[in-house]
């Protein structure tokens, strides 16, 4: 019988770190799954589902927030004030102008699980309009690119690289039994 023991990892044990993510330039879907990824600690080889195993993450500069096609006339934000017809409607251009760490908030709010341990989570991220934000003490450096994921290679290598293939061959027919 083999005496091996499932390791489980205790909340003594997680070590947090801080990220400084620069908005500038990035599209507000991909920023936001990358960010989604690091408050819930899935890049961690120790990830476990049911505890706060993420990072903090500071994100610069969401003003200069890029998004695709149409989106800041046809992306609608809905809220209701609690009353009567309180129904209101926001576009994502003026979100954009008015508070834009909230659109960066939401998106971000969007992709994390819905359970308790999201809303804890979400207290891990920490959004600015401008370059500036006070956890200096907390972070060493200044903020990094949001680096892109390596491409996986393809497996069929381009024609003008391929190495060339034998001549077809002309498989014989089985024989069968006669």
């Amino acid at each position: 019988m083999n005496n091996t023991k499932t390791y489980s990892l205790s909340a003594k044990d997680i070590r947090k770190s801080w990220h400084v993510i620069d908005a500038t330039g990035q599209t507000l879907g991909r920023l936001s799954t990358r960010v989604a990824t690091l408050l819930m600690g899935k890049h961690k080889p120790t990830y476990s589902p049911h505890l706060d195993m993420g990072d903090f993450v500071i994100v610069v500069n969401a003003q200069k927030i890029r998004v695709t096609g149409k989106k800041l006339d046809d992306k609608i934000y809905y809220r209701h004030t609690g009353y009567m017809g309180g129904l209101k409607e926001t576009a994502l251009g003026d979100m954009l102008d008015r508070q834009p760490r909230r659109v960066i908030e939401l998106s971000v709010r969007g992709m994390l699980p819905r359970n308790r341990l999201a809303r804890h989570l979400l207290r891990h991220l920490k959004v600015y309009a401008g370059p500036d934000h006070p956890h200096e003490a907390q972070v060493n450096g200044r903020p990094q690119p949001l680096s892109p994921r390596p491409k996986p290679r393809s497996r069929r290598q381009p024609a003008a690289e391929a190495a060339p293939q034998p001549a077809a061959t002309k498989r014989r027919a089985r024989a069968g039994p006669t």
